[in-house]
């Protein structure tokens, strides 16, 4: 796991929740950004420590959503009992993450380490999550393994390039953040 301060770690944490909460659902119609939770979850699987952090992380994607579609409003189309899919889509997610962080050197040369456990976290989220709403939600009549293989198709993509904008991001400032450091503990040994 990358080598972070407790209180870093919880700067990381406050800034992956609001992340969360300024990119799921229509609580700030003036944000108008993708949604980062698979990349908020699995940020906190490779940045955090805490095991608490990812049903923390679950409950409140989970209340937002209730509050986007409202207590009355239960029957919206993504409430069903498919949603409950998401706890392993988010999980893979965040057990992806913490992959990472078992096997992340401080080396560019992991960036492609960090792609595939991305690519392949995502990939089974999408199955849990596409699939899951799929086959369990009701919505879609005669549901077969060729139709949920068409939507994983369709949906992948799309969130995994997501999904990679922000933890692109999120590799550009940690980048930046340890190359800072290492010059300020460059200036202090000449000082």
């Amino acid at each position: 796991m990358p080598e972070l301060s407790k209180r870093s770690q919880v700067a990381i944490g406050i800034a992956l929740v609001l992340l969360i909460a300024m990119t799921r659902g229509s609580h700030f119609p003036q944000v108008n950004l993708p949604s980062a939770s698979w990349s908020v979850f699995f940020l906190a699987g490779v940045l955090l420590r805490p095991r608490w952090v990812f049903p923390a992380l679950f409950l409140q994607t989970t209340v937002m959503d209730i509050m986007s579609v409202g207590w009355v409003n239960a029957g919206h189309h993504c409430m069903t009992v498919a949603y409950w899919a998401l706890i392993p889509a988010y999980g893979s997610l965040w057990l992806g993450g913490r992959l990472y962080a078992r096997i992340h050197r401080e080396q560019l040369s992991s960036l492609p380490v960090l792609a595939a456990c991305m690519a392949g976290s995502a990939l089974v989220c999408q199955f849990f999550s596409s699939g899951g709403f799929y086959w369990f939600s009701g919505r879609h009549e005669d549901p077969t393994f060729l139709g949920m293989l068409e939507r994983i198709a369709t949906f992948y993509p799309q969130y995994l390039s997501t999904m990679a904008f922000y933890v692109g991001i999120a590799a550009v400032l940690y980048l930046g953040v340890r190359a800072a450091s290492q010059l300020q503990a460059q200036r202090d040994r000449r000082a």
